[in-house]
């Protein structure tokens, strides 16, 4: 029945002026309730039709509609999000997830399925997306496969799908979100991943998939080959484990990175590595020689990085088994310069040889070391070289010269012998010159190349060279140009000494003009020739060990014996006179009967007979030179002193009980040292009657008393002799045993005063300072030193003896008064030490001593004319120490106008506790003239500690003449904050006075201060602690401090601080003086506190002055707030942010109809100003109607307004926009009249477009398209059909044209009810 009706309203004709039956029906339907789904589908045809989705979507909201599949169906081309509203409330589940996949929504199609338990085909899904959506099917497989409660979707059928589509991209994403977890069953399905991409030439994604190391079941030999025929040869590498695989892919042509081939290759065993080296040499022979070079570059770095392991033995063995002398060259090339292998170094020079680098083989001889010597010289040998040089480098380097030269002087290459002595090492020409002789070379060629190298080459191993091949003589035109240059090199004249000796060529004559022979040298040479000439060349270089030699073998002992005597040498004496020498008797007889008779000297005599004694021959020596002095005839032997001492020495040596006889016989010899001799003998008594005999009597006391002992016989020697010498000698023994009076006496006999310090230092132990007085004065008359008149001022001292050391002061003297003082001081002899100061004018001293005598008034005259700052602390001490503090304050003047001695002079009086002494004397320095900065400072500490009650005081009458910054640290430490805020104030540190003031109020804060001061801060952190303790301690004053510092505040961290304290009302007026600046934080927190004072008339005086606030919060308080006043705020508030609803629903509220109507028309929305007339009709309103629709003429709809107008009854006060309405549209319609003519022709010329179209359409394509069912929109733009003034713009007044023609369906219908 439903439908019968539905289809009866349709075919219903519709009468002139009124609705459509159709239309009528579903209005009362509406009216009643919801819809069925017959009615709901026929509805919303038309309404679609019309483009009213708005409205449809209202009456879903509503529910008024009944929601099946064939109305989403319908919805769906128009809107798809609507449509899956409809098939969600109709529970078509096929369809919510067709729409879902077709709007993006693929992650909530499983949570879907899963919710209304609907099995899923995910298989078919996904396929049907493909299709459409590539990537949000792949997105879908991907979230399905990773499903943590298992995988919902088969792996390879979601391949399948993706593929059949050609989404290479999408299968590849999918499968490596999938295969992540990388488990072995996947394997199969990473060999497709793998495979698909590398044989559609993506060789990219397989590169990456290697480098992360993704995948590791995958069919490894299948990709291997792929990746192969792909050119990713690293990556077929590394998955092939064939190694004829491996040493096929490494002889491709094909870029390969060299640098990680190197090292891939590090991975085989030694065996597999070179059998790929040599596949790869091998296959060289298969390529073009720019592949081949790539080839052998390839196994040259291989070879280089491994050559450790892979050993190089081997490395060069596989080079030469094919021939490849040039991968050897670049090869040992890197290794030789690592390794000490003698066989990698000849294999790198044979192969630089072989390649014609005769550079680097020149180098390599000449800076290796590490080949063989022998080997490469043969080798170099038996190569024609087009350069020697390798050659001579090796030979020279190596000391193989002759093998060298024979090998060039066969080959005939003079030129390169030539170039080595004279160009590479002239000191090599001995050898060279050698074995050119030992060749058979010619003298003239050898001459003149030695000739040519001239001085450059060893004079000595030439001649050894040709001497030793009995050439000595070419050389001689060489030696003698050598001389004549002035050479004084040895082994020249040594050569040319010996050709000459050859040559008998007046061999003595140049033997004795010659200066520079060595004479061992020669004489070596002579003594085969000539001994009579050895000897002579052996004697002129007194080579004393030769010339024994040379006599000892050819007898002549004579000569030997002339040479020992003249040679006066104890060392070589006692060569031929030891005991081993079988010539010795042979000898002494010579010396006897020849050498020493010829002699006329003692002294050469004497030399012998030291000899003799050395040689331990004093019998024999002891006869001789008895024989020679008793007996001899000659007088020159009798008397001669030396043949005496000699005597006497041996006596002395060899028969001590016969000295004393030779000393009372002999009278001419030295007896001091024939004496001294004896003492070193022990032979005291024969010395001491030497010494008696000669009178040496200091010699003889000294011999009693040092080494006899005998102090008793030597005071009997000294009054014998009564000598002073001998006096002072028997003094000094006695001092040294410590019989110091009787030294000091004997020192007086002698009249010595010489050693006066040694008596001066023993008498301190001895105590004999009266007796070292009488010696000082005696001491005083011989020697002038200060020592001795200072130790004599102390002696007096020690001996309390003033007078005598008045007298002694009051005479001149060199006395170091000043030192003797202090020592006096120093051992607490004070009279003694004052008598010294005072005539010495130590007034500083001097006031020392009277210190520690307590003679305190007398100190201070001492301090007074010493005017010392330190006599003037000692004495202060001391008075304070004794409470003379009269005397005390009298130093104490002196002290402080010197800053440094301020602290120490105050800290003496308080370690005794003298605070107010202390305070008294600091208050009297005030008024000196030097008064400074530190009394003034040190007063004010000294009151901070014990009279705080004055520091006030003192800091405001000085505070220019303080140490501030010091005084600030004792007020803080006495807790004087008062006195502390006015010093930091003073001392422009602003911040801390105010933070002092902060911190300590009770005592240190006035307001008016802390105005003044807390303008002048700097740092910004003051102001807002300020804050903090005014909200504390003095909240009402806060506005006050705020008013001064309000340039440099924060104003939005001040609200902030004043909100979090909830104290915003007590900166009302200060938020009033920074509104100005229009800050968004302020304006907040002003007009809540207008909401709370209820001041509306200055809050809405506001919001139009300073806009910058959040006005939706300001709207919803004022909106809630029990004043009309304050809710018209707040729709005003809407209002301006084109919150119109709720600003009208505000005002309807309120009743304030005037206020509705015009934010309707201000919101210019058609919606707004249809909804509200259809309120004014609901509360019969008659009035507010009319005006709505006279504000709002632009906005409402004609059709709408008569339908509601006639349903209603007020068709009477809509006229007037009826008629304006009317109006409009017949202005339209002339408009239209006018350009008919335009759009006939128009129409002509597009005539088959027009026979194309719609029967009911007009060509125009602004024009809407023609639908039968359809309805007009009165007042709205006209659509086609029968209506006039279709598509033209409505005007601002009443009495617009009427809508289209008849049939059309009314869009809007029952709007407003």
């Amino acid at each position: 029945p439903t439908a019968q009706t539905i289809q009866r309203s349709q075919r219903a004709p519709a009468i002139q002026g009124q609705p459509s039956p159709i239309l009528t029906y579903f209005g009362a339907l509406l009216e009643k309730g919801k819809l069925n789904k017959l009615e709901s589908l026929e509805l919303a045809k038309p309404v679609l039709q019309q483009g009213k989705k708005d409205l449809l979507q209202k009456w879903l909201t509503e529910e008024k509609l009944a929601c099946s599949e064939e109305l989403g169906d319908c919805i769906k081309p128009m809107d798809v999000q609507m449509a899956l509203s409809v098939y969600l409330k109709a529970e078509a589940h096929q369809k919510v997830i067709q729409c879902l996949s077709e709007t993006g929504q693929t992650d909530k199609i499983a949570l879907y399925a899963q919710k209304v338990n609907m099995p899923m085909d995910w298989g078919v899904q996904i396929d049907n997306m493909a299709r459409m959506n590539p990537q949000a099917a792949c997105e879908m497989a991907q979230k399905l496969a990773t499903d943590p409660a298992g995988s919902k979707v088969d792996f390879n059928q979601m391949t399948d799908i993706f593929m059949k589509y050609n989404c290479l991209r999408q299968a590849t994403a999918f499968l490596l979100d999938a295969l992540k977890n990388d488990k072995p069953e996947e394997g199969p399905l990473q060999t497709r991943l793998l495979e698909m991409n590398l044989m559609a030439g993506q060789t990219g994604v397989a590169d990456a998939i290697f480098e992360h190391d993704m995948f590791s079941h995958f069919d490894r030999q299948r990709i291997a080959f792929l990746c192969e025929e792909t050119g990713l040869l690293h990556h077929a590498l590394v998955n092939f484990e064939s190694i004829n695989d491996i040493k096929r892919c490494i002889t491709s042509s094909k870029p390969l990175n060299l640098k990680w081939l190197v090292e891939y290759m590090g991975i085989f065993s030694t065996e597999q590595a070179l059998e790929c080296l040599h596949h790869m040499m091998c296959s060289r022979s298969e390529h073009n020689s720019i592949e081949g070079g790539v080839i052998l570059q390839r196994v040259v770095l291989i070879a280089r990085e491994y050559s450790g392991q892979l050993t190089a033995t081997e490395l060069i063995k596989m080079f030469e088994t094919y021939n490849s002398y040039e991968g050897l060259f670049h090869y040992l090339g890197a290794v030789a310069m690592k390794s000490e292998d003698p066989v990698v170094h000849f294999k790198y020079i044979e192969a630089a040889t072989k390649m014609g680098n005769f550079v680097e083989v020149e180098r390599i001889t000449r800076e290796g070391s590490h080949f063989d010597p022998v080997q490469v010289k043969d080798f170099l040998m038996a190569t024609r070289l087009p350069d020697w040089r390798p050659l001579i480098n090796v030979c020279d380097r190596f000391d193989m010269v002759d093998e060298l030269i024979t090998f060039l002087y066969k080959c005939h290459l003079n030129k390169f012998i030539e170039l080595y002595v004279t160009k590479v090492n002239p000191m090599k020409t001995p050898q060279v010159a050698g074995a050119l002789l030992d060749a058979d070379c010619g003298e003239d060629f050898v001459r003149t190349l030695i000739l040519s190298v001239r001085g450059m080459c060893p004079a000595e191993a030439l001649v050894e060279a040709c001497e030793s091949r009995n050439r000595l003589k070419l050389l001689q035109p060489w030696l003698e140009a050598r001389v004549n240059e002035g050479v004084q090199e040895p082994a020249v004249h040594n050569a040319l000494m010996k050709v000459y000796v050859d040559m008998n060529n007046k061999p003595e004559h140049h033997l004795a003009e010659n200066m520079y022979y060595d004479s061992k040298v020669v004489g070596e040479y002579c003594e085969k020739r000539d001994p009579h000439l050895a000897f002579t060349v052996y004697k002129r270089g007194k080579c004393d060990d030769e010339l024994i030699e040379l006599t000892n073998k050819n007898g002549l002992f004579k000569q030997q014996a002339r040479y020992l005597v003249e040679r006066q040498d104890l060392a070589v004496w006692e060569k031929v006179l030891h005991n081993d020498n079988k010539y010795k008797r042979d000898l002494v007889d010579q010396v006897v009967q020849t050498a020493l008779p010829e002699t006329k000297s003692a002294d050469v005599v004497s030399i012998t007979v030291k000899a003799f004694i050395a040689a331990d021959l004093p019998n024999e020596l002891i006869e001789l030179l008895d024989k020679l002095v008793l007996h001899g005839t000659s007088d020159d032997f009798k008397n001669n002193k030396n043949l005496q001492n000699l005597l006497l020495l041996t006596a002395i040596k060899a028969d001590p009980e016969r000295v004393m006889d030779y000393i009372n016989r002999l009278s001419n010899y030295d007896a001091p040292d024939i004496a001294n001799i004896a003492v070193g003998a022990e032979l005291y008594e024969e010395a001491l009657v030497i010494f008696k005999k000669h009178g040496f009597h200091a010699e003889a006391a000294k011999v009693l008393l040092e080494y006899i002992g005998a102090i008793e016989r030597a005071v009997d020697f000294a009054d014998k002799v009564n000598t002073p010498e001998v006096w002072t000698m028997l003094a000094t023994a006695q001092l040294k045993q410590g019989s110091v009076k009787e030294a000091v006496a004997a020192y007086i006999k002698a009249d010595d005063a010489t050693n006066f310090q040694a008596v001066i230092e023993a008498t301190p132990a001895a105590g004999a300072w009266a007796e070292l007085a009488s010696f000082l004065v005696m001491a005083r008359k011989k020697v002038k030193d200060s020592n001795i008149d200072s130790t004599l001022l102390y002696a007096y001292a020690k001996c309390e003896n003033y007078v005598a050391l008045e007298e002694f002061i009051s005479a001149p003297n060199v006395a170091q008064i000043q030192g003797i003082g202090d020592r006096c001081y120093n051992e607490s002899m004070y009279e003694a030490a004052k008598v010294l100061f005072t005539s010495n004018s130590n007034w500083s001293r001097l006031a020392s001593c009277l210190v520690h005598l307590t003679e305190y008034q007398q100190a201070v005259d001492a301090a007074r004319k010493a005017n010392s700052a330190r006599t003037w602390k000692e004495v202060n001490a001391a008075c304070v120490e004794a409470t003379e503090f009269r005397l005390a304050q009298i130093c104490a003047m002196f002290i402080i106008i010197n800053p440094d001695e301020l602290e120490s002079l105050i800290n003496t009086y308080e370690q005794h506790g003298f605070f107010d002494e202390v305070i008294a004397l600091m208050e009297s320095g005030l008024n000196l003239e030097r008064a400074h900065m530190g009394i003034f400072t040190e007063l004010g500490i000294l009151y901070a500690k014990y009279r705080p009650e004055k520091l006030m005081e003192h800091i405001k009458l000085f505070w220019s003449k303080l140490n501030i910054r010091k005084l600030l640290h004792s007020c803080e430490e006495g807790h004087h904050w008062e006195e502390l805020v006015f010093l930091y104030t003073h001392y422009d540190e602003f911040d801390n006075a105010c933070m002092t003031m902060i911190k300590h109020p009770a005592v240190a804060f006035e307001h008016v201060k802390f105005k003044e001061t807390i303008a002048k801060v700097t740092n910004s952190e003051v102001y807002y602690k300020a804050i903090s303790f005014y909200l504390e301690y003095s909240p009402t004053l806060l506005v006050d401090m705020l008013t001064v510092v309000i340039s440099h505040l924060d104003h939005v961290r001040v609200v902030l601080q004043m909100r979090k304290a909830k104290l915003l009302y007590l900166v009302k007026e200060y938020l009033l003086k920074v509104q100005s600046e229009n800050i968004k934080e302020v304006n907040d927190a002003l007009y809540e506190l207008y909401v709370e004072d209820e001041d509306h008339a200055a809050l809405a005086k506001a919001i139009d002055m300073f806009s910058n606030f959040d006005q939706i919060e300001m709207a919803k308080k004022c909106e809630a707030h029990e004043l009309l006043q304050f809710r018209r705020i707040a729709a005003k508030l809407y209002m301006n942010n084109e919150r119109y609803v709720q600003s009208i629903e505000l005002s309807k509220g309120d009743q304030d109809w005037t206020t509705a109507i015009q934010t309707t028309s201000d919101s210019g929305k058609q919606e707004l100003a249809e909804t509200l007339i259809a309120f004014f009709v609901k509360e019969k309103n008659k009035a507010c109607f009319a005006s709505t629709l006279f504000t709002c003429y632009e906005l409402l709809r004609p059709d709408v307004v008569m339908e509601i107008a006639w349903r209603n009854g007020l068709t009477d006060y809509a006229m007037p926009f009826m008629i304006q309405s009317m109006r409009h549209l017949t202005a339209k319609v002339e408009e239209l009249g006018k350009t008919t003519t335009k759009i006939e022709v128009k129409a002509e010329q597009e005539k088959k477009q027009a026979e194309e179209a719609s029967i009911m359409s007009y060509a125009d394509p602004s024009m809407a398209a023609y639908n039968g069912n359809a309805l007009t929109v009165y007042g709205a733009q006209m659509g086609g059909g029968m209506g006039m003034g279709g598509g033209m713009p409505q005007q601002p007044q009443y009495g617009g044209g009427m809508g289209g023609g008849y049939g059309q369906q009314q869009q809007g219908y029952g709007q407003g009810y």
